[in-house]
């Protein structure tokens, strides 16, 4: 018996290390279409874009670029969507940002759908935390954290220099303090790429939800999660078999170096407690993936947004 108990035991610690997030239902399931939602105490902030005119929304978050945004007729729940457009060599897209209660462990859920002949972006929704907390987004790229004042997590579809259509594959867009050193001796976000690419549809909704669990400080036992949805699609820890890390990032891979884990901090003063919704569109990034007549415009619709310290999961319809 006793090697039935040692075959148990590794068979539990084997679970352990892969991961026990939830997939599919969520806390959404208590709340057909997201009806009362706000009301849980898990939701950290909420928006469906149902209620209001355009200055109505924008006040419900800390910070908005107006001229880009507007409410259309194509919601993925209710009848109404956010859409921001982003039109060459006048802007560059726009964004809504909110600060959120300071939290260690966070999960944002949002709807987004790109209309059909879509293009390449730079950047897209980020999650993260800023000390001290700040109305608006923060600057830093180029350089690495420090560890008490940022890190900032940002889902992005990822062009891979025009190998990809547009707009592209899912990966996470990471800034922290033991980030890796660029080729030109600059720090940019590492690239962190689940192990089967993720091509991001075109002409329809998705669900994505993301999970950022902040470390103990002078630990590297961290979080990075991603759902499409309902289904993880990518669970990022201490022990995820890697491909070589270098200043692009890495992919998770079935058989690789295990990764050292995410110290995304050094202090707890320094938790989640900003969203933000952001699409922004550059001539370089349409240029870094090989694109040379690209569309006048590049739009992008966003709905049903709910950020919680609880996984929220797709819609109940």
């Amino acid at each position: 018996m006793a090697w039935v108990r040692s075959m148990l035991f590794y068979a539990l610690a084997s679970l352990a290390a892969a991961g026990d997030l939830p997939e599919g239902a969520g806390l959404a399931a208590r709340y057909p279409l997201d009806r009362g939602i706000a009301r849980d105490d898990a939701v950290l902030f909420a928006e469906d874009f149902e209620t209001g005119a355009l200055a109505d929304v924008a006040k419900r978050w800390d910070n908005a670029t107006g001229k880009v945004l507007a409410l259309v007729e194509d919601g993925a729940a209710g009848s109404r969507a956010l859409e921001i457009t982003a039109t060459l060599n006048e802007n560059t897209g726009g964004h809504l940002y909110t600060r959120l209660k300071p939290v260690d462990t966070c999960f944002a859920r949002f709807y987004v759908k790109f209309p059909k002949d879509p293009g390449y972006v730079h950047h897209f929704v980020h999650l993260g935390g800023y000390e001290p907390a700040t109305p608006w987004p923060q600057g830093g790229a180029g350089t690495r954290p420090e560890g008490h004042e940022r890190f900032t997590v940002g889902i992005e579809p990822f062009g891979r220099n025009g190998r990809v259509p547009p707009p592209g594959e899912w990966s996470f867009y990471a800034y922290w303090h033991e980030m890796k050193i660029s080729a030109d001796k600059k720090y940019w976000g590492n690239g962190l790429a689940p192990r089967e690419p993720q091509r991001v549809p075109v002409d329809r909704w998705q669900c994505v939800e993301v999970m950022l669990k902040c470390n103990t400080p002078g630990e590297r036992d961290g979080e990075l999660a991603l759902w499409l949805d309902g289904k993880l699609a990518t669970h990022i820890r201490k022990g995820t078999p890697r491909t070589d890390w270098t200043g692009m990032g890495f992919r998770v891979a079935e058989r690789g170096e295990p990764f050292e884990g995410f110290s995304w901090r050094k202090t707890e003063r320094l938790k989640v407690n900003f969203f933000w919704l952001l699409h922004y569109v550059t001539p370089g990034a349409l240029a870094r993936n090989g694109v040379k007549d690209p569309p006048a415009t590049n739009a992008v619709r966003f709905d049903q947004i709910v950020v919680a310290t609880r996984y929220v999961g797709p819609l109940a319809r």
